[in-house]
């Protein structure tokens, strides 16, 4: 077989025409080893630009770091960075609340007790309730002469204290009635004195009428004596058969006690309704 003149394909110059397999074990060498740095080469490629994100984004997140340890040189020039003093934030005006009124100093002094006190105010409706149990209400009765509505020490305690008018109401149940007296001075403390001074030597004078038969005028009856602010309030309770009272009628005590608690609640309401009032206006 013959190649032509140019010999056989691979050009060896072997006289013998076999093929130079050194030279090519050589060649094929060198093609592979082109193949594998062109490899290498892409792959350092692709990991210096997945390494130069991952440095961008440390970088954005620690800029400031970074700015503070450069040469001042190199700072940025702070004319051009916002301050802080050339946009204040919004500004709100002062303001200060005010303090809740107290409802006891509208109670302590008539100076600021000004709302309308009577009968009607204090002992409103004509029955009162109390733990369950109702009670009538009878006579009523407003007066400035507050030592003739006392009997024996009380007509004293009161007039000496500066009473300035005595409200009083009767209550009555099952044979049993109570007359409760309230009594209006100038201050707290005057109102006090007239409750501590009180010896339980006389007492409120009871009140008959609308129904209640005249009581606790010459039979034994039960009497209290409290206060609360510029009030005192006195009660005398007893039997409305002329008979005297014991400690064991338990509707005269829960009526007493429990005409103390209203007559104590509605005060302290006075109180509370002027505060709220004072507040609004």
């Amino acid at each position: 077989m013959s190649f032509g003149q140019g010999g056989p394909p691979w050009g060896s110059g072997d006289s013998t025409g076999a093929p130079d397999w050194a030279a090519l074990a050589e060649a094929s060498e060198a093609r592979a080893r082109k193949k594998r740095w062109i490899l290498i080469g892409g792959a350092v490629l692709a990991t210096v630009a997945v390494g130069s994100a991952v440095a961008w984004g440390i970088v954005s997140a620690n800029g400031d770091s970074e700015a503070a340890n450069k040469p001042a040189d190199q700072l940025p020039d702070t004319a051009d960075i916002p301050s802080a003093d050339r946009t204040p934030g919004p500004s709100f005006a002062e303001t200060s609340v005010a303090p809740p009124l107290d409802p006891n100093d509208f109670i302590d002094s008539a100076a600021k007790d000004r709302a309308p006190l009577s009968a009607d105010t204090l002992f409103p409706g004509p029955s009162l309730t109390l733990s369950g149990s109702t009670y009538k209400k009878g006579a009523t009765a407003r007066t400035t002469n507050c030592a003739s509505v006392g009997t024996k020490g009380l007509a004293g305690v009161l007039k000496k204290n500066g009473c300035t008018q005595v409200i009083r109401a009767t209550y009555s149940k099952d044979g049993a009635a109570v007359t409760i007296g309230v009594a209006v001075f100038d201050t707290k403390a005057a109102a006090a004195r007239a409750k501590d001074q009180y010896d339980f030597d006389g007492a409120v004078l009871s009140l008959p009428g609308s129904g209640v038969p005249t009581f606790c005028r010459t039979t034994v009856c039960r009497q209290t004596a409290n206060s609360v602010g510029r009030y005192a309030y006195f009660t005398n309770g007893g039997r409305t058969n002329g008979t005297d009272a014991t400690k064991q009628d338990t509707t005269l005590y829960a009526l007493g006690d429990g005409l103390q608690e209203h007559t104590f609640q509605q005060i302290k309401r006075r109180g509370e309704t002027q505060a709220s009032a004072a507040a609004r206006s």
